[in-house]
């Protein structure tokens, strides 16, 4: 090779080169122009790719779809979990309107004084007066012909209950039954093929599930809140209502006034519990009374009947070693202490069964029927799973020494009221 090929050899490489990408290119865009079908999906794939990945899809991801994992996509208007739940129960969730008639004498120092009375007279009477007294709560129908439940305290003592439903209609209400030791009741409305509620199962009920709560809380109808379930068994004592029988299901779900005698329902829909007690000093702390329990006893109170609470009469602290001995250093203990697990009892009602039995101030209660208890929620269960009347065979420590009591629980609606 010359040395003038020699120098323009290179320069002869760079021109075939340049050709050969020409006519690639040339020759892509012709087959690209001509089938169009065979690219398009492609490109189109790889620009939904690039947006998935792009920084803002990662600064705000979508919401993941596991979270209602057992709720179906609604055809039309449901959204979310929230959305289904509320579009299947909220037409049978409904506004309760009471009215009572309230009397009352008007306080007078003077009328009370008995310096004063020889100036009126014994016969004297001051005249009652009566106000009435509205009030409104929620409830929820559970069957198509107008069975609905709610919470005694929203329709106990009502002259008059109107229901009104969400589409608008509204019913006189008849209130079939009440057991105000677990805060139910039913009452029944004369409708036809009514919205009806499905009941789930309290009883699959975990920490940490969803929960939703639909009601009319501070006359704010249809309103629907969002939360968690909290705790599961509160007792009613810890709760601050020692009168009711109840562990109820504890939430975060806003429950206001209003809200009592609503629906909690679960992701699916299903009424989980009945919205019943808020603590005045708590925060974003709601309780709800477990479906099982109203399951348990609605069908006997739909046909107006009692249902039976055993109760012994006594008030109760859960004792340890620790808090007996710091109990019985304290100069100023009314009583000696025994130093055991188990219940101190703290006071024994006049003309109870506790009372009968001869269970004293200051005993302590170390098992119930041959078990074990140590805590006052344990021995209060085990009051609750009993019968009425038939006896109870209490272990108790009084002193140094060990007693076995027979004690037979009464009706706690037959108490006698202090």
């Amino acid at each position: 090779m010359s040395s003038s090929e020699q120098r323009f050899f290179p320069l002869r490489q760079i021109s075939s080169y340049a050709l050969v990408i020409v006519l690639s290119v040339a020759l892509t865009l012709a087959v690209l122009w001509t089938f169009p079908s065979a690219w398009l999906p492609k490109v189109s794939a790889l620009i939904n790719q690039a947006t998935q990945i792009s920084p803002a899809t990662v600064e705000a991801p979508a919401p993941a779809p596991a979270i209602a994992p057992n709720i179906a996509p609604s055809q039309e208007t449901s959204r979310n979990f929230v959305a289904a739940a509320v579009n299947q129960v909220g037409p049978a969730v409904v506004r309760i309107d009471t009215d009572r008639t309230i009397t009352t004498r008007p306080a007078d120092p003077y009328f009370d004084d008995p310096f004063f009375s020889p100036f009126f007279g014994d016969g004297y009477s001051r005249a009652p007066q009566e106000y009435h007294q509205r009030g409104q709560g929620s409830g929820f129908i559970i069957d198509r012909n107008g069975i609905l439940l709610t919470n005694a305290h929203v329709v106990s003592g009502a002259d008059t209950v109107s229901v009104t439903l969400k589409d608008g209609r509204t019913f006189k209400g008849e209130v079939r039954g009440i057991d105000e030791p677990s805060d139910l009741a039913v009452v029944k409305i004369n409708g036809q093929n009514l919205p009806v509620a499905p009941l789930g199962n309290s009883s699959d009920v975990q920490v940490g599930d969803w929960a939703i709560a639909v009601g009319n809380p501070l006359g704010l109808d249809n309103t629907v809140t969002l939360g968690i379930i909290s705790t599961l068994n509160r007792s009613s004592a810890q709760v601050g209502i020692p009168d009711k029988r109840l562990d109820f299901i504890q939430t975060d779900t806003a429950i206001n006034p209003g809200n009592s005698g609503g629906p909690l329902l679960s992701d699916r829909g299903e009424v989980i519990g009945i919205n019943t007690a808020i603590r005045a000093d708590a925060q974003g702390i709601g309780f709800a009374i477990p479906i099982d329990k109203a399951k348990a006893i609605k069908d006997v109170l739909i046909r107006g009947g009692k249902v039976p609470h055993p109760y012994i009469g006594v008030r109760l602290l859960t004792l340890t070693p620790a808090l007996a001995q710091e109990s019985n250093s304290n100069p100023n203990s009314p009583f000696t202490v025994p130093e055991v697990n188990g219940v101190l009892v703290m006071q024994v009602m006049p003309n109870s069964p506790a009372a009968a039995a001869g269970l004293r101030r200051g005993d302590v209660i170390t098992a119930v029927d041959g078990q074990s208890v140590k805590t006052a929620e344990q021995l209060q269960r085990s009051v609750e799973k009993s019968r009425v009347n038939q006896p109870l065979q209490l272990q108790v420590q009084r002193g140094e020494q060990t007693q076995q009591l027979s004690i037979r629980p009464g009706d706690l609606q037959d108490a006698p009221r202090s």
